[in-house]
């Protein structure tokens, strides 16, 4: 799957470049012992405090005359998380290189292990140059781990590690990355069910990379009209529906709210719904989702004046809307057995004659009126016509996903993103499928005294509480709450999650999707 795109979208030209880097590792999955697989390389595992392997490891140690036993005792086969140690079997074995990868301590081991043992090796075995490689599935055997779950992880974690954003260079790219990985199991009897848990990985996981490739590219190239065709693209292949809305019929709908951002940039806005099983909504849950799409913030008059030098990367402000639309499609092609909604309002946030200024008053779909204090504060202003829009589907429960502010940074780093709800059921939920992910949530505060600092003297609610940049994070959740309708409802503030600027496990450098594998694993639980 690519993306093409206009160099420049103010140029008509008929030379697209096209972003391919999404789904470059193909996956298969074998039943055959892994001491006879040829690959480039062949990934096996190692516990702490063994020192002499069993299973497939023990295997392959067997055909190298106890190399891996030997490496061991010298201490140079470390066995710590993620910890890997590369041996070259001189023809001992058909491939010419063993990756041993430590899974840590036994006790210890889970789901969330699996991925960071695999991200590790498949990093290590890129680096070593590795075209093809084979691994066993870690976990499935003394792990004790569910096959099924442990395949799954197994895939997820290679993919996303795998990733390298788009680059649109003469050169071409240079890092090296496996073009094709198999799962190799030798109990015929599991592999159906690592077969299984491997199609589940690669559809999560390619689901987020299309996501990461959304939120790369540059924003002359991802302007509304175009994230919402890859999004109507996108509904086409998998049998989603999709309806994109435009000026007129956001003004007929009263989204004034949402249209005072878009005001300023001559890209007319976009509002994109994907719907899942919507010819059976009547006899299911209906979760809806809805994401923040400003493809370019450059903070309106309320200039960004704190990050002139990091301004660039605001091409990633429609992260949430990447990520929701990057959820349907994983719930598409899962199958997952809910009526499930994508709302995703697209606009840029630009500086024109015609832009908002501070002191605006408008007026939203709920008839609420809202004051401007910040036009750098357009991120709540467009999900407030959003979340009044998902009152239409009378749904089970809402979340919204937003780059929202820079604060909540401040408050977790990149370590979590802020979850603000004051329905248990629902954040119960959200913080069982983070843990089960390891994309991690922290509960906030919705104190009701937040709702004073956003009481406005001209409308029903100011959108900041600027100048005063100290209770920003759970006002903008309380600004939030003020649009939405009589359902369940959470809010995740992803701003800190969205890009990574430290690589770890899973997540390379840039874009990074934060939030697709939480969501589509509570739709899976629910």
């Amino acid at each position: 799957m690519s993306f093409a795109f206009s160099p420049d979208s103010s140029v008509t030209t008929s030379r697209h470049i096209t972003l391919d880097s999404i789904f470059h590792m193909q996956i298969q999955t074998q039943q055959a012992n892994i001491t006879e697989f040829s690959a480039d390389l062949i990934i096996v595992n190692l516990f702490e405090g063994v020192t002499r392997p069993g299973a497939a490891t023990g295997a392959v140690d067997r055909d190298l005359g106890g190399r891996i036993t030997e490496l061991i005792a010298l201490g140079d086969c470390p066995a710590k998380l993620g910890e890997t140690t590369l041996i070259h079997t001189f023809g001992a074995i058909p491939a010419p290189r063993v990756l041993v990868v430590g899974l840590g301590d036994s006790r210890n081991f889970d789901l969330y292990g699996v991925r960071v043992a695999s991200a590790r090796a498949i990093s290590a075995a890129a680096r070593a140059g590795a075209k093809r490689v084979g691994t066993i599935v870690h976990g499935a055997g003394v792990g004790g781990l569910n096959p099924q779950d442990a395949a799954q992880a197994v895939v997820e974690a290679s993919l996303l590690e795998n990733y390298q954003m788009p680059r649109q260079s003469s050169a071409g790219g240079d890092r090296k990355k496996i073009e094709f990985l198999t799962v190799v199991e030798f109990d015929a009897e599991k592999l159906p069910e690592i077969k299984a848990g491997a199609k589940t990985g690669r559809i999560i996981a390619e689901s987020a990379i299309f996501a990461r490739d959304l939120v790369a590219t540059p924003s002359n190239q991802l302007t509304p009209a175009a994230l919402a065709e890859a999004a109507r693209k996108m509904a086409a292949e998998t049998g989603l529906d999709c309806t994109i809305l435009e000026r007129d019929e956001l003004e007929a709908l009263g989204m004034g709210i949402f249209l005072a951002v878009a005001k300023g940039s001559d890209e007319p806005p976009k509002f994109v719904i994907l719907e899942h099983n919507k010819a059976r909504a009547d006899e299911m849950p209906t979760i809806v989702l809805a994401g923040k799409g400003i493809t370019f913030d450059t903070g309106g008059y309320s200039l960004k004046v704190t990050d002139q030098a990091g301004m660039w990367r605001m091409k990633y402000d429609m992260s949430g809307a990447a990520n929701v639309i990057a959820t349907l499609r994983a719930a598409a092609l899962l199958d997952v057995p809910l009526h499930v909604v994508a709302l995703a309002p697209i606009c840029e946030n630009m500086i024109s004659g015609h832009s908002q200024k501070p002191g605006d008053v408008y007026r939203g779909m709920t008839g609420k009126t809202m004051e401007v204090i910040s036009t750098d504060a357009e991120g709540r202003m467009i999900l407030a016509d959003a979340l009044a829009y998902a009152g239409l589907y009378r749904p089970d429960a809402v979340i919204d996903l937003a780059t929202l502010t820079a604060t909540i940074s401040y408050a977790l780093g990149q370590k979590a993103a802020g979850l603000f709800s004051e329905h248990e059921d629902l954040q119960a939920r959200l913080l069982t499928a983070a843990a089960g992910t390891g994309e991690r949530l922290w509960p906030m505060p919705m104190y009701e005294e937040y709702s004073e600092d956003i009481k406005s003297d001209f409308a029903d609610v100011k959108n900041s509480t600027a100048p005063d940049k100290y209770s920003g994070v759970s006002t903008s959740a309380k600004f939030l709450q003020h649009f939405t309708e009589d359902y369940p409802w959470a809010h995740l503030d992803i701003a800190g999650m969205s890009w990574t600027r430290k690589a770890r496990p899973m997540y390379p450098l840039g874009a990074a999707a934060f939030g697709v594998r939480l969501l589509v694993q509570m739709l899976r639980d629910w």
